[in-house]
């Protein structure tokens, strides 16, 4: 499928898909107090079918409290509650199996900063219809990014073409966090092992997906940066995800001398 501008990458084209399911939206939170509930309204608005499940981390700005009222107020509104910050890895993957173990066909990451437009998930989750994967995309024609200084934007296109040339994935946008899975794609891309917490999960992820032979799909969208609160991006960041990618792709290499196949197992695919 095509649709919207969006650009497939792998996997049969003449799959036939089944029915996408109940879909949740999952909002990993730290100090986001002055966003959460903005955010979620518009996500309501933009997709009134689908539930909301905001991860927090145990935010000490009360973000888990101003979430818990919205709860209350909205039962397709769910809070997880978090330790601690973790990383937004592990609050992911918290989210993910909260998800499956709740019988949702369809799993969306999504920031609660406002960067990522709720009005676009509706593109997002029609693309899905006829993929396993769509990733939400600055760096295709039809998408950019909005107020962004331009060191982050030299950062984040040079993240995504690094990761795509040493980890040979033929994506445009493989650091970004905007992104629809079916469920039974998620359960079949190894998740038991992920290790990676920052915003290289983001490439972890879309390189299993790939190896796996799954159809990704990417769909042009546009980034705005945040008004509110800080940033989570920081060097201990951008380093993890440096040596990761680093390390994936010389793994990957010395894998293809030994005659090794490096990608995750998965489920057979129903008709």
């Amino acid at each position: 499928m095509n649709d919207g501008g969006a650009v497939p990458h792998g996997g049969p084209q003449g799959r036939r898909y089944g029915p996408l399911g109940r879909a949740l939206v999952i909002i990993p939170t730290y100090n986001e107090a002055e966003n959460i509930r903005s955010i979620v309204s518009r996500v309501r608005a933009a997709v009134p079918d689908a539930d909301v499940l905001v991860a927090d981390d145990n935010s000490p700005d009360g973000t888990g409290k101003f979430a818990d009222e919205l709860a209350v107020q909205d039962e397709q509104v769910h809070v997880l509650h978090r330790k601690g910050k973790e990383g937004l890895g592990a609050a992911y993957l918290a989210g993910f199996r909260w998800g499956i173990e709740h019988d949702y066909g369809v799993l969306v990451e999504m920031d609660a900063d406002g960067s990522h437009q709720p009005e676009e998930l509706p593109r997002l989750l029609t693309a899905l219809k006829g993929a396993d994967l769509v990733l939400g995309s600055r760096w295709v024609p039809g998408g950019r990014v909005v107020n962004w200084p331009k060191h982050r934007e030299i950062l984040s296109r040079g993240g995504s073409t690094y990761s795509r040339l040493l980890l040979g994935v033929p994506l445009r946008d493989v650091t970004g966090g905007f992104r629809a899975f079916r469920a039974e794609t998620l359960e079949g891309l190894g998740l038991g092992d992920v290790a990676s917490q920052g915003y290289c999960f983001q490439v972890d992820l879309a390189r299993r997906a790939v190896a796996a032979g799954f159809h990704v799909v990417e769909v042009p969208i546009t980034f705005v940066e945040r008004e509110h609160g800080d940033s989570k991006m920081n060097r201990d960041i951008v380093v993890e995800a440096l040596w990761r990618v680093t390390a994936w792709g010389v793994e990957e290499r010395a894998g293809r001398l030994l005659g090794r196949k490096s990608a995750p197992p998965r489920p057979p695919r129903s008709s």
